[in-house]
């Protein structure tokens, strides 16, 4: 793994932030800068990147999606069973106003825009807003499918539309590690389905838990991040960072993580060579998620094209061997492989209390080539620019 390159410090200015109550978001502009600014003072990122609040107070933030020219930021999340929409209405970059989509749903954590329609995803179901936009004081939703499992174990699902127009929906492995392929072959896998629900397919197997996945801007090919297995050590298995091209492939869950360690207890039951090594090893226990190949301009060129990654923080490891995760990742991919990989922003983790402070979740960028990223722990949604 390549050292990451020399950061600095940044410090906070003040910013409109939104106040979100147990229930719903409210309207109100709070300057609530006190409870930003330390957490923002601990981010590190390269020279002549910076971070801000572009939403504060919104609980359990997680997958991002938003309308063609930015305006509107559509949230999603897995505890409070409620989807939003974050609006700017003055331009300033800051999310001003508020608008709540649905409430009551279960886990409600994927959301995508396309063609006018936002299409939310619960642990079982697919709904689609129509027209979403001209809809905001009274969405109205219909359910395009309804018939995945209802398993809340890794039941949350990230969701988007891939290059060929169709809908992609994880079903992750409702366990630890456990073999579930001949009960139903949409667990640990990758489905798609048309617009409307119809011709839902699994596209890949052996994919135990995804919570991100895009299309390199020039080959199409969908790249992948999955969570490895628990329970086997601090250090082993590495989570995953996966090439997929091709329908019908599998990653190897429960046989084999990491491409190269055998399953304690299904490992035996098929060979290594049966399934695709991933193309890249993350951390273990480091929880990759949401990722995004940059197209921007407003980042120096060595990031277009290039990944973006989420690595939301270790859970399964000992105090002795402490947490990791809770950053950024840049990954540099050239056709199915890694050329490198190194820390793009960091410092939710605490060192001394070995604490995590914030844990990103999605990344998504805007229209000028900023960077958005959403926090389920600090409960907000930062903004990454770049300037000279």
């Amino acid at each position: 793994m390549q050292k990451a390159r020399p950061m600095k410090k940044l410090t906070l200015t003040f910013f409109t932030l939104i106040f979100f109550s147990v229930a719903s978001l409210a309207q109100d502009h709070l300057q609530d800068t006190e409870k930003y600014k330390d957490l923002l003072s601990r981010i590190n990122l390269p020279d002549g990147f910076n971070i801000e609040i572009y939403a504060a107070n919104v609980i359990d933030a997680r997958s991002l999606a938003r309308t063609e020219d930015g305006k509107t930021v559509f949230v999603g999340n897995r505890r409070r069973r409620n989807v939003y929409a974050l609006t700017d209405t003055d331009g300033d970059m800051k999310a001003d106003k508020v608008d709540t989509i649905a409430t009551g749903l279960n886990m409600p954590n994927g959301v995508v825009f396309n063609n006018g329609d936002l299409y939310v995803a619960e642990v079982n179901k697919i709904h689609r807003f129509p027209d979403i936009m001209n809809n905001l004081n009274d969405p109205k939703s219909e359910v395009i499918y309804g018939d995945f499992p209802t398993d809340r174990h890794h039941g949350w699902k990230f969701i988007a539309f891939g290059p060929d127009g169709k809908l992609y929906v994880p079903v992750g492995a409702p366990c630890n590690v456990c073999d579930k392929e001949d009960e139903n072959d949409v667990y640990a896998s990758i489905t798609r389905m048309n617009p409307d629900g119809s011709d839902m397919e699994v596209y890949v197997h052996g994919v135990r838990n995804t919570v991100g996945f895009a299309w390199h801007p020039e080959t199409g090919d969908m790249w992948f991040t999955d969570n490895g297995r628990d329970m086997m050590g601090d250090d082993i298995p590495a989570c995953e960072l996966n090439h997929a091209d091709a329908k019908g492939t599998h990653y190897g869950f429960p046989f084999w993580h990491q491409g190269d360690i055998a399953d304690p207890d299904f490992g035996d039951k098929r060979p290594r060579n049966e399934f695709k090594e991933p193309a890249y090893k993350f951390e273990p226990h480091s929880a990759p998620l949401g990722l995004r190949f940059y197209q921007g301009n407003m980042f120096p060129s060595e990031y277009k094209n290039n990944l973006i990654v989420a690595q939301h923080g270790s859970w399964n490891r000992s105090p002795k061997a402490g947490h990791i995760g809770y950053q950024l990742r840049y990954v540099q991919v050239d056709g199915d492989g890694v050329v490198k990989s190194e820390i793009f922003a960091d410092g939710w983790l605490d060192q001394e209390t070995n604490k995590g402070l914030g844990k990103p979740v999605d990344v998504m960028e805007m229209p000028d080539g900023s960077l958005l990223v959403s926090d389920d722990v600090a409960h907000c949604i930062y903004r990454i620019t770049y300037s000279e």
